[in-house]
């Protein structure tokens, strides 16, 4: 097929990536060096490796896929920063793939540049309903793809809204992603662990009793002796030793988290 424009491919060798294993951790679409990753699919090794070369030399990481079936497994497992995705491919085609990674919620935000060598407009708008944030026709100029690549993601930087993280002393609270860390490590919680320990960071300093705990982080009223809270309030201080003196227990009332952590506690 024939491609205008661009340098000789890289004498690097770049090879097709497998799909994922199911059980393959979540990572962000960045290496561990910061580098956001573009996934490549596209069938005809050349392209896709011509494609690679010019995202790595414009500082993009890449992977490459050529079959259509194998990028559900590889997006869910590595979500990229963003798709160049061709729309003829074996397996599964691009329109089925974009339709798929839409409406996944987790990778429903992924962006998705089209590659197609059809130039019927019907097929262009099609892809661009179903989500595609960008197409190119081929032939088409590799630093062109490019320059779309950089385009499109400082695009989605632009929307993507601002996380919010609680903070207390050493503890952070990732209340978009659900993640809490201490001292940089992941610390592992329950769903309700979770809510109640970011309620007692968003009322620091207030006295919480076991009724307003169980309406605002259970969801429901309960008027007997539960020791729900009391349960969910140790396995806190377990988990986050710093927390052991900073939940302070009110006799006959409940529990409050004290104001003078070391750090003060802010959502940015």
């Amino acid at each position: 097929m024939h491609m205008r424009g661009g340098d000789p491919l890289s004498t690097e060798p770049l090879t097709t990536v497998a799909p994922a294993p199911a059980h393959s951790p979540v990572t962000e679409p960045l290496t561990s060096d910061g580098t956001e990753r573009v996934l490549v699919v596209e069938d005809d090794q050349d392209i896709a490796e011509l494609v690679a070369h010019h995202l790595h030399k414009a500082g993009y990481a890449s992977e490459i896929l050529t079959s259509g079936a194998d990028v559900m497994p590889v997006v869910r497992a590595r979500p990229p920063a963003l798709v160049v995705l061709d729309l003829m491919l074996p397996g599964r085609n691009g329109l089925d793939v974009c339709r798929s990674i839409r409406a996944d919620p987790r990778m429903s935000g992924v962006p998705i540049i089209m590659l197609t060598a059809k130039t019927d407009e019907t097929d262009r708008i099609v892809g661009l309903e179903l989500g595609g944030d960008d197409y190119v026709t081929k032939p088409f100029s590799p630093k062109e793809l490019v320059a779309r690549v950089g385009a499109v993601l400082r695009r989605a930087r632009r929307e993507q809204p601002p996380r919010s993280v609680l903070r207390f002393g050493p503890v952070n609270v990732d209340t978009d992603r659900h993640v809490v860390t201490c001292n940089g490590q992941d610390v592992r919680l329950t769903a309700k662990e979770f809510l109640l320990l970011r309620y007692l960071i968003e009322h620091r300093g207030r006295v919480l009793t076991r009724d307003v705990l169980l309406s605002d982080v259970w969801g429901y009223t309960y008027t007997g002796g539960t020791r729900t809270v009391d349960v969910h309030i140790r396995r806190l201080r377990e988990k986050l030793p710093m927390l052991a003196g900073a939940i302070v227990t009110v006799k006959q009332f409940g529990y409050k988290l004290v104001e003078d952590d070391p750090g003060s506690p802010s959502r940015s």
